[in-house]
């Protein structure tokens, strides 16, 4: 690299989501997993490695308040310890309000909970439940 950097450290452009498009599709497709600060969206990609994308409405404050919090975002991924295990995915996050009240630290704890929750497989749903042949619930077994 030309500043002397290794490749792990770097957060190039390869390394974030850029297009709209696939802003909509993790969003459409991706698993949730919620914080008080922010919401993480996780949905597989083709690329061979993962990518990330921050989002924050003007409900989080204004101009340099988001770009601060992005930065922030960045800068915790960027250095994570875990980031190297991630699978193949685009992970967007989309920040609350509340994330524009709290400190580095706070941000920091939330980001690296919710990246560490995305390294588990997802839930599988339940089964279905059984119905009885007149269509009432199933009755419990003794």
């Amino acid at each position: 690299m030309p500043d002397g950097s290794p490749r792990g450290e770097r957060l190039g452009r390869a390394d974030r989501v850029r297009r709209r498009a696939d802003y909509l599709r993790c969003y459409r497709e991706g698993r949730r997993l919620h914080g008080a600060l922010a919401t993480l969206h996780a949905a597989p990609n083709r690329e061979g490695h993962p990518r990330l994308g921050v989002t924050a409405s003007r409900k989080v404050g204004g101009a340099a308040v988001r770009q601060r919090l992005r930065r922030r975002v960045r800068e915790v991924y960027r250095r994570w310890e875990g980031r190297g295990r991630l699978p193949a995915a685009d992970l967007v996050l989309n920040l609350k309000p509340a994330a524009a009240a709290a400190g580095f630290e706070e941000l920091r704890e939330e980001l690296e909970r919710l990246l560490g929750l995305s390294l588990r497989p997802p839930r599988r749903s339940p089964p279905p439940r059984r119905r009885r042949p007149d269509g009432g619930p199933e009755r419990p077994r003794a």
